[in-house]
């Protein structure tokens, strides 16, 4: 977040987690608590899905402003399975679309008793700026912000790399794609950093390389084979073509997957038992094939599973800490 962006303490004065605006900074012990709730929201598929009342009397407003359907369904359903109030707001629908500021929309909906907000904007600083302005006892979740930040995208994964490794400080990782505009990869190599992870490749076309300054110890490549060899963890990204449009720039499907794309063949270069991840949406024959995809190694669609727990975990841990206060 840059120094004119507003400043605001996720965490309470004696610990407690009352924002999610990133996972800079946040504990180790905070992270695993957080996972370590989120595994008692899994159930085995056919099985019923976990439920409780721990946000029974509270409302959850889902505040998207930027497309989403994973994220956005995930925090839906997270809230009603916790019996909270549910109000989902779009900008297609909102009277942000009409001119009014969204400050404004945040008080009248803070009037309204909105115990949480879900935020995702495409512009930077939003999510700080909303949990800057609420009232002592309101939550900010931050759902994804510009390339900035996505905290529980970022907490789901580290939940499906510790399914399958469970020592952090060994793991080699690396993360394919799009790093410059990716928020997803900001999130991840944050709380991996935090978990103790010492090797993290960043692959990147010429031209999408990330801020070094951004990702402190990681080692950033446009050498694909070089990235993948002998990696525990693969994480391949979208190309962010809605992103890349604002600088006139396109990326040619065809000629990424032939550089960049992970292949069967390309994935021969990690570990026999390396895991194949992607936060989606995928473009199925341009980042990634759909053998790897659909294959043994994948566990895009444990992600997801993965993720709908870990905003339950989140959503009940805001609220305790408002009745620790």
């Amino acid at each position: 977040m840059s120094s004119d962006q507003p400043q605001c303490e996720q965490l309470t004065s004696w610990g407690g987690l009352r924002h999610l605006l990133t996972l800079e900074g946040l504990p180790r012990d905070m992270l695993v608590d957080l996972m370590d709730r989120a595994e008692a929201y899994l159930r085995a598929a056919g099985e019923p899905p976990a439920r409780d009342d721990a946000l029974v009397g509270r409302t959850v407003a889902n505040l998207f402003f930027e497309p989403s359907t994973r994220t956005r369904a995930s925090f839906e359903l997270a809230a009603k399975r916790m019996n909270a109030d549910v109000l989902n707001l779009d900008v297609n629908t909102s009277s942000r679309k009409k001119g009014e500021s969204i400050l404004d929309t945040i008080y009248t909906l803070q009037a309204m008793q909105v115990d949480v907000f879900v935020v995702r904007d495409a512009s930077a600083g939003v999510p700080a700026l909303i949990a800057s302005e609420v009232q002592p006892h309101v939550s900010v979740l931050n759902a994804g912000e510009a390339t900035v930040s996505h905290p529980t995208q970022g907490l789901l994964d580290l939940m499906t790399i510790r399914h399958h490794k469970t020592d952090f400080a060994r793991l080699a990782v690396a993360i394919v794609g799009d790093i410059a505009h990716s928020r997803v990869a900001r999130s991840a190599a944050q709380g991996l950093h935090t978990m103790g992870t010492r090797d993290l490749r960043l692959v990147a076309p010429p031209g999408l390389e990330p801020d070094p300054a951004c990702y402190p110890g990681a080692r950033i490549t446009n050498d694909l084979n070089a990235g993948l060899a002998g990696a525990d963890v693969v994480m391949t990204l979208r190309i962010q073509n809605e992103r890349l449009r604002e600088h006139e720039t396109l990326i040619d499907a065809a000629e990424y997957h032939r550089q960049y794309g992970i292949t069967r063949e390309r994935l021969l270069r990690a570990k026999p038992d390396a895991i194949v991840m992607h936060p989606g949406p995928m473009n199925r024959g341009v980042e990634i094939a759909s053998d790897v995809a659909d294959g043994p190694q994948s566990v895009i669609t444990e992600q997801v599973t993965n993720g709908l727990a870990m905003r339950m975990a989140l959503l009940a841990t805001v609220i305790e800490t408002r009745q620790q206060r």
